[in-house]
Formats: structure tokens, sequence, C-alpha cells
């Protein structure tokens, strides 16, 4: 009998052995026709994890796919689209979970081609061991390297290299040897990796669970021993300091009063939470002690990593989601600045600049991307310098959040360490990455240089407050017109100011740059820049710039001090900026002679919640100057 015969066994009992073992997380990966879903349906198939309704399903679909009835098709175990299987190739990340006397597992059969890396990603970000599969008759092939470098780079520190379709090269000892040494001398430059190289025939079942009689030559475990053996994450995170990610609170309104009636539920990251034990709330730093385990219901009072858990705090302690419980004196790093390895994961490009949603655990948390350090060759290992992130692209970046979280580096900690990026507006999730550091992001050669005479010294000489004018909205809107006034009144009124105007940029500091998306985000970045440090001698700076993009226009915000920058949406219809069309670009574009044109064929994101609206199809352009001045004339110190 294949399936397991449970049917005697209490419920119970077998939820309580089940909840002992350890759990393996690891994935496959490998080149196209390396047979990686074979592999892992032969392993599901030989470990006998297998029910029989599954091996009767097995069966039956098998027979469109082999010759003969007497064979079974293990691919279909683990391909589960049909669209996949008509075009003979996976495109995507399919789990599959089953459980050995021993261990419980989760393994991720990940793509293996190369547009599919942001797949990968996604499968290794849980993974603590990947399996790369090579084929016997073909070798080390650069996939084969590929996706190497990326487990390593993921912070997949234990490999497994399966050298598959070893009866196809009539079980050469000579042939295995020389790919394993070959993978070894390659991996020996990406830093320390745990590997096992173990020679298979997935087809076969040779030395997938059972040994195989004709590699005599090999004395190593087979698949199986190997993955139940290898110490496991959970099992290393026992030992280490308590991590609970706070997911919510349960209050029940009949106990209110009492500290108890209100249960936290969690999972603990890393180490082991014990009733009775001191803990520290973070990121607020208040202490307290865990009074009581409600769930699992385990009799030593305890919950080890890797498990779920519902809690009671001694005290009523504000703690909810998003908030992490840790040992009172073993409290995690916190931060506001990290070195990350991002994976871009859509087709519209990442540039310095750009806001996001960082979730990481529970948290949720604005963060900008403040510099594209480096970007990964995923075929050499090389790191290239980089402008921009294009789909699938791998590198080195540096995020800033708006507020300090409490964090490990990835490689300690998955849970604390791994995060995404989730787009602001359309929700959708852009990018993941990995914490590598926590970062001063200045260079440590570079020093702000403070002076004798400060900003507020500079403001106060000038006799006001220094404030950043932000004219967003369609080319036509009248900005140009608007800005000039603003300046006009606040000049006669006695204040010091500058105008930051676009085309004027373009034509010095900025002269560089094109209209891509790339450059038109470095545009707004350097313009913001300027501004900040025109505010910082004392100045009103009023910029206009048409600003398509609400992330570019977010990042110069959080470049200013709070409530210094006004936002001031100059708004007019796409219909009404064409017939003004003051520069004669509408009409150029209209005639196929300018691509990319903002409101045309380019977005632009309307500003949601602007200090200043102004609808220049209703208002004069010197009504819209008076309404400018004097909400700047009433954030001035009285």
């Amino acid at each position: 009998m294949q399936a397991n015969d449970v049917s005697a066994e209490p419920a119970s009992s077998m939820i309580d052995q089940h909840m002992k073992k350890s759990q393996l997380r690891f994935l496959t990966c490998g080149s196209v026709d390396d047979g990686k879903s074979t592999l892992i349906g032969r392993l599901l198939y030989d470990a006998h994890v297998l029910t029989t309704d599954q091996i009767a399903n097995l069966r039956t679909a098998s027979r469109n796919t082999v010759t003969s009835d007497e064979k079974l098709d293990f691919s279909l175990l683990l391909d589960g689209l049909s669209a996949e299987r008509e075009q003979g190739i996976t495109i995507d990340v399919a789990y599959r979970y089953f459980s050995t006397s021993r261990r419980s597992f989760v393994v991720a059969d990940c793509p293996g081609h190369e547009q599919y890396t942001r797949n990968m990603v996604t499968g290794a970000s849980n993974c603590e061991l990947a399996i790369v599969l090579v084929d016997a008759t073909k070798g080390i092939l650069s996939q084969t390297r590929r996706h190497a470098l990326i487990a390593a780079t993921l912070g997949l520190k234990k490999l497994v290299l399966a050298v598959n379709k070893m009866d196809l090269v009539d079980w050469e000892q000579q042939r295995f040897e020389q790919i394993a040494a070959e993978f070894q001398h390659f991996l020996s430059s990406l830093g320390p990796i745990s590997t096992c190289a173990i020679p298979v025939s997935g087809l076969l079942g040779a030395n997938v669970v059972q040994k195989s009689s004709h590699m005599n030559w090999y004395v190593g475990p087979t698949l199986l021993e190997h993955l139940e053996s290898v110490p496991s994450a959970d099992q290393i995170g026992e030992n280490g300091a308590l991590r609970v990610v706070v997911q919510g609170t349960i209050i029940n309104s009949k106990e209110a009063h009492n500290a108890s009636a209100r249960a936290i539920t969690g999972f603990v990251a890393s180490g082991t939470a014990l009733e009775g034990e001191r803990v520290r709330i973070m990121p607020a730093g208040r202490t307290t002690s865990i009074a009581r385990i409600l769930m699992p219901s385990d009799p030593s009072g305890s919950v080890k990593a890797g498990r779920s858990i519902t809690f009671c705090l001694e005290h009523e302690t504000d703690c909810g989601r998003g908030d992490l419980v840790c040992a009172q004196n073993d409290a995690p790093q916190m931060a506001d600045a990290f070195i990350v390895n991002l994976v871009w994961m859509t087709g519209e490009p990442l540039v310095a600049g750009q806001s996001f949603w960082l979730k990481i655990g529970a948290t949720l948390v604005t963060a900008s991307v403040v510099e594209i350090r480096s970007r990964l060759n995923v075929d050499t290992g090389e790191q290239a310098s980089s402008q921009s992130f294009e789909l699938n692209a791998l590198g080195e970046v540096a995020i800033e959040t708006t507020r300090p979280i409490a964090f490990e580096p990835f490689d300690q900690n998955h849970t604390l360490g791994g995060f995404i990026l989730i787009d602001r507006q359309s929700n959708a999730t852009v990018g993941a990455g990995m914490i590598l550091r926590a970062a001063n992001l200045v260079s440590e050669n570079l020093h702000w240089q403070f002076t004798e005479i400060d900003a507020a010294a500079r403001a106060a000489m000038k006799g006001q407050t220094p404030l950043v004018i932000w004219l967003t909205g369609l080319s036509g809107a009248g900005k140009s017109t608007i800005a000039n006034l603003v300046e006009k009144q606040l000049t006669t009124l006695g204040h010091h100011t500058y105008l930051l105007e676009g085309d004027n940029l373009r034509y010095g500091l900025n002269r560089d740059l094109g209209f891509s998306q790339a450059d038109r985000h470095e545009n707004i970045r350097r313009a913001g820049e300027v501004a900040r440090l025109m505010m910082d001698s004392g100045l009103i700076v009023i910029a206009a710039f048409i600003s398509p993009f609400a992330a570019d226009r977010a990042a110069v915000r959080n470049m200013m001090p709070p409530g210094s920058f006004l936002e001031t949406h100059i708004d007019v219809s796409l219909v009404e900026a064409e017939i003004r069309d003051p520069k004669g670009l509408y009409a150029k574009v209209r005639s196929g002679l300018l691509k990319g044109f903002t409101g045309v064929d380019s977005p632009y994101e309307r500003a949601l919640a602007p200090e200043i609206y102004i609808d220049t199809q209703k208002l004069r352009a010197s009504v819209a100057a008076d309404l400018i001045v004097s909400k700047v004339r009433d954030l001035q110190v009285k």
C-alpha cells in the first residue's frame, strides 16, 4: 500500500506528532527538461506520502503522457497548471506539502527560464535549502550557475547538487565527480556555502529514496536521507532570541476590565516563547511578561520557532499588529535606512526616488528607494552600476523608511529580514527584498558640514519662514504664469524668494537628462535637492514643474522639514490645456513629432491631498496667486 494507513491512529495523536516535527522548506531549480518535477514527483511516490486517490489519479493522467500503462509520469504530481503541461514548461512557482515520519516539508518548484527570475526569488524567499538540478548528459550550464548565484545572493547557504539522469551516462562515477567538482569550483567564489552532491535518476528512482545498486561507488546519503537530516531553520531558530511577530489581538468583552481578557496572536519567528518570560514590546520598548499561552496547547507552556501562538501579557500593555514581542534583554536592531538585495517584479522600471509601502512581517511603513547601488549580472556574478531596475533585475539598493523599524539581517532571520514593496496606488507587489544591514546612507567619508550660521539664523536674517511652494500640473495649466505672479507679490511684500522653473533647470543642471521615465524621476530628484538647499538658505522657493509622478513629489516632500512643503495642484482639463498650448507642444504630439508627452501618452498622477488646489478654468491667474500668497503669509512666524 502506497498511502500511509492512519485509520487506527487517533487524530489527536497524529496532530501531536506532526506538531513536534521540524519543517524544512526547500526549492528546486534547474534548466528546462532537467527533470525537476519528475524528481520531486518520484520523491513523493517512493516516500509513500501519497493517498490512494492521488495514485489512482496519477495512473489515469499518465496514460496520456507515457507510452506504457506500466509507467507513471511523476512530473504530473507537481505541475499543477494544465497550460504548463500543454506547453511543456513550468512558468510559475508550484508548492507541494508533504510529511515523512521524521520531518514535514514544503517544496517550491521554480521555473528555469531567465525571464522568471522573480519567480525563483519568490520561491527562495521562504526557503532554507535549494536543490539545483543538473542533467548529467549536459553538465553545468549557464542557468545552473545563475540559479546557484541567485540562491547564494538570497542567503541560501545550503545547496544540494542533484546530478540527474545518471542512467543516460551509464551511471559513470567519473562523469558525476567531474560535474560535482566543476560546481564546487564555481561556488568557491560565492562565500561559505554547504554543498551536498548526489547522483540520481528521478525517472528510475535511483538514490532518491532508496540506494541504487547501479552506483555502489556512491557512499553518501539518498536525497530524502539528506533532506531529513540537514538542520532546519526552525531547529536552529529555537535556540535564538525570542522574536514574536504580532499579527492581531482578540478581546473577551465579558472580561474587558482584566489584562488577561486581551490575547495577542502572532508567529514565533525565532526562540521559544515561555510562560512567565520577561519580554519587551518593540518599537515602543515597554517591558512585561507572558502570563499565559492559550494556543497551541502544550503541557510545557512553551511554543517554539516556526509556530503560531496566542498568548496573554501580564499587564494591560499597548501591543498590536506590526509590533514585535522579543526577549527583554536581547532586542533586535532598530533602523530607518537599509542596504538590501532587491528583485524588481513589475514591468515599470524602478528608479531612485520612488516611494512605496514596505511590508516586513506584519509591519507596514512608507519607504523610499534612495539609491540603486548596483545591479547583479546573474550570468557572470559581476555587480555593475545602474540607474534603474527593469523587470527581473536583482541587485543592491538603499532604502529609507519614514520611521525606524525592528529588523534582523535576512541571513539571520527570514521573517524579520525579508520584505516586499507595494505600489501605493495600485496595491500591487512590485518588489521583494532581503535586508543585508542597517545603513547610514551618506558615505562614511562624507559628513554634512555644519556652520556657525544655520538654517534658523539665515531665516531670522531674512525675517521670514522658509517654504517650498511646489506647483504641479499639466503643461499649459498655468504653473509658470502663476509662479511668476506669486514671486512678484511676495517680493513686493518684502520676502526673499527664488523661482525654480523646469525648463530653466534643463538648460544647465539637468541638461544631461532626457525625457525617459528614469530621467524624469532624476529631474525631479535634482530639483528637490536644489529647492532644499535654497530653503536652507532662508528663501521661500517657488518650484514650477509638471512632476507627473506622485512618488516623486512625495520623495521631495520627505526631503523638507515637516510643514514646509506646499504641494499646489494647478489643475486644468487636457482639452483646455491643448487649446491653450502656449509652447506648441500638444500640436507636435498630435502630429507625431513628440512621444511620451505627459497627459497624452504618458500618465499624470493627480495630487490627491494637496495643500493648495487651483482650477485655472475657474480662477484667473491673479486670483490663484492671491490664494497662494495668502497661504504663505498665514504660515509666516508672527
